[in-house]
């Protein structure tokens, strides 16, 4: 896959309409996907940008959602995190591509042909966020989640940091009801910035909530955060934005829900406890 050029922003020209109206160029397929994930650059008004497009087309059928809804439910994560003003999903659009309609989001992180001392500093960043550690305590600075099965019958606990960037975000996944937050889909910056990809099965009416940032199960939601969710909830209530965003990417159901959701959060005042039939972590986890 060649470098895309990284060209300067030109004045005028907001991210948004460059990935929404961008001349859209596919250059290679991103291995190791289970759907058709793309990687592709876009340009307009002499600005280009890196980014990722995932055709409604290569999406692989699901037996729990709805046909042809994973790009949908892409944005609407976006367009939560958006409205909680956390920004921890990078911009992500719907639009018209080479393959038909899709989800186009910015791309975050090394580029898949960067330099390797690049790919090994973003590696490096993921890995303070996560590990396993012998024993039955995180240690300070961690949470634990679980132990996890090794080879040879060994076992280690799994642990993710005590980091605020990680809170807002297990708030998120409760509020949209994210079934799949892997480690692999947790992207730390040089800038200190965290973003999280990967939301398409996402907003099932049903409790389906998987995700490895259970360490703060059943503690009290921080202030800065039941602020926002009452924020949110308050818009959603009275029609304001984004709920007409919403709207038109969600069912009424998944809506409801999604509201219903954020209610219990803001009526028990505590982040989610595991529970259900539905397995409470990923696989595989990383």
């Amino acid at each position: 896959m060649p470098a895309p050029e990284r060209v300067p922003p030109r004045t005028g020209v907001t991210d948004e309409e460059l990935l929404t109206h961008g001349e859209l160029t596919v250059h290679g397929r991103i291995p190791d996907a289970s759907n058709a994930v793309l990687y592709a650059t876009v340009e307009l008004g002499g600005r280009s940008a890196p980014c990722v497009y995932k055709p409604v087309a290569g999406e692989r059928p699901l037996w729990d959602f709805p046909d042809g809804s994973l790009a949908r439910r892409e944005v609407a994560a976006h367009t939560v995190s958006r409205a909680l003003g956390w920004d921890l999903v990078p911009l992500t659009v719907l639009r018209d591509g080479p393959h038909g309609e899709g989800m186009c989001q910015l791309w975050v992180g090394p580029t898949p042909d960067a330099d390797p001392a690049e790919v090994s500093a973003a590696r490096q960043e993921t890995e303070g966020l996560l590990a396993l550690v012998e024993g039955d305590e995180p240690g300070p600075g961690w949470k634990a989640v679980g132990h996890a099965r090794l080879d040879a019958g060994r076992t280690a606990l799994l642990v993710h940091a005590d980091d605020p960037r990680l809170r807002r975000l297990a708030a998120l996944d409760a509020v949209i009801n994210n079934a799949d937050r892997k480690g692999g889909h947790l992207l730390p910056g040089p800038d200190g910035r965290l973003h999280a990809i990967d939301h398409g099965v996402t907003f099932h009416t049903e409790n389906k909530l998987r995700t490895l940032l259970w360490g703060w199960a059943g503690e009290p939601l921080p202030g800065a955060v039941l602020e926002a969710l009452r924020g949110f909830d308050a818009a959603l209530a009275a029609g304001r934005a984004p709920a007409g965003r919403l709207a038109a990417l969600l069912s009424p159901a998944e809506l409801a829900a999604l509201r219903g959701r954020t209610a219990g959060l803001l009526a028990t005042g505590r982040h989610p406890l595991p529970g259900g039939d539905w397995p409470a972590i990923p696989w595989p986890p990383v």
